[in-house]
């Protein structure tokens, strides 16, 4: 069986999670023999597998506006709803292009039916599939209940309860974390499949050490600089305060803090806050996101720009204090290249991740001093940080490897084309007795 299949976001650039996760699951589809293509508002992908819409980017000037009224007002507005169906119906066209474009058997739609960052978005693809009735895997990473600024008011929630997520029967849901799946079945009434996040734990990722070098030159670190990764963009839930204060705490001259994701998603008070902070407490801070491009596009020639996972590699060890995560794509990435690493125990980890015995150093909400001084001892214990490594690489290829997503999906399609499997004990679902 081999499918054409279209990813809908509104940004496919970067090295965001969504992003990322989308390009995982578009390489094991690939490896499988099926075509992946691409729509969205920003868009990282060639022009023969895609198809941008600029109107489908949630930081377009009308859709900014359009949040600013539906978030900040209690009221209803005529004009408003106009404006929406209006904005609606242009994208929708756009999405029906992309599907006769390129023949499409099958949606993957990357969390633009979960958070309502892009209301019109979320209802072009509602009327869509309900239309067109394509088979459509919806992959959720975060739901409005999940951040205050999406809480519906009067204004919104009609919109909401409509598109994220709708319940349609040809759509397949997919979550990242089991307290997901508990809250969709609760407050939607919608099943959903579990699938966490993965890297290729079967394949250890190369290393050229003349561009880690270059990497650490470029950014104005000595040989014996220590590198502190903060591996995540800069939005109050990542909680970089913490990393800030482990670093002054370490007290040491020659430890540098390098953040390598972007601000500008949700403003840029929180970064210049955090700019302050580090300045106050004397701590040496470095943002190279300008530098920073997708592991998965093309590797870059220049040493003026770096893949994510080249800045990984370049790391002695990774701050990961998120207040709140949907899964932690940061997590797999530092174990993936063997850092040792600090993480907060946000309400995901504790449940899903942590009961698979990780050996990381954690703090429950803060940082303590027992947590400064195990980190102290830990960074001049080079044979425990070589344990550690070897573990839980061990346990995330277990847990969490492209098998596992390679299973999940094909279950997912055999469960969206039915008609395919020429015997229905093929059909992984079926097998399992589900």
């Amino acid at each position: 069986m081999r499918l054409n299949i279209g990813f809908v976001s509104t940004r496919f650039a970067g090295i965001d999670g969504v992003s990322l996760e989308a390009s995982k699951w578009a390489g094991v589809l690939e490896g499988q023999g099926h075509a992946c293509y691409w729509f969205a508002g920003e868009l990282a992908r060639s022009e023969p597998v895609s198809l941008r819409a600029a109107e489908a980017d949630f930081k377009d000037e009308h859709n900014q506006w359009i949040n600013s009224q539906l978030f900040a007002s209690h009221k209803k507005s005529l004009r408003l709803a106009r404006i929406i169906c209006h904005y609606k119906s242009t994208i929708a066209a756009r999405l029906k292009l992309f599907i006769d474009m390129y023949r499409l058997d099958c949606l993957v739609v990357e969390n633009a039916l979960a958070i309502p960052m892009h209301i019109p978005l979320g209802l072009a693809l509602t009327d869509v599939i309900a239309e067109t009735g394509i088979p459509t895997i919806a992959h959720h990473h975060d739901f409005y209940w999940e951040r205050k600024r999406y809480l519906p008011l009067n204004g919104s929630r009609t919109y909401i309860h409509r598109a994220f997520p709708p319940r349609l029967p040809n759509i397949a849901h997919v979550v990242i974390n089991s307290r997901a799946r508990a809250n969709l079945a609760r407050l939607r009434g919608i099943r959903a499949t579990v699938i966490p996040n993965v890297l290729d734990f079967e394949n250890r990722p190369p290393a050229d050490t003349e561009r880690i070098r270059a990497l650490r030159h470029s950014i104005g670190l000595k040989p014996d600089d220590m590198m502190f990764l903060q591996p995540t963009r800069i939005v109050q839930r990542k909680g970089i305060e913490a990393t800030i204060q482990l670093v002054k705490e370490l007290d040491h001259p020659r430890y540098k803090v390098v953040v390598s994701h972007e601000a500008g998603d949700e403003g840029f008070e929180y970064a210049s806050k955090i700019k302050r902070l580090a300045r106050e407490s004397g701590v040496n801070l470095r943002f190279i996101d300008h530098m920073v491009t997708d592991p998965y596009a093309p590797r870059p020639q220049s040493n003026d720009r770096f893949s994510l996972w080249e800045v990984y590699q370049a790391a002695d060890f990774v701050t990961y204090p998120s207040l709140y995560e949907g899964f932690g794509n940061a997590f797999l990435e530092a174990i993936y290249f063997n850092k040792p690493l600090l993480v907060n125990r946000y309400k995901i980890f504790a449940k899903d991740i942590e009961p698979k015995g990780f050996d990381v150093v954690k703090m429950d909400g803060r940082l303590t001093a027992g947590v400064v001084a195990d980190i102290k001892h830990l960074l001049h214990d080079k044979k425990r940080r070589a344990k550690m490594a070897a573990k839980n690489y061990r346990l995330a290829g277990r847990h969490y490897s492209f098998a596992t997503l390679r299973h999940e999906l094909t279950a997912l399609l055999a469960d969206l084309f039915p008609h395919h499997c020429r015997d229905r004990q093929e059909c992984p679902r079926a097998a399992a007795g589900s």
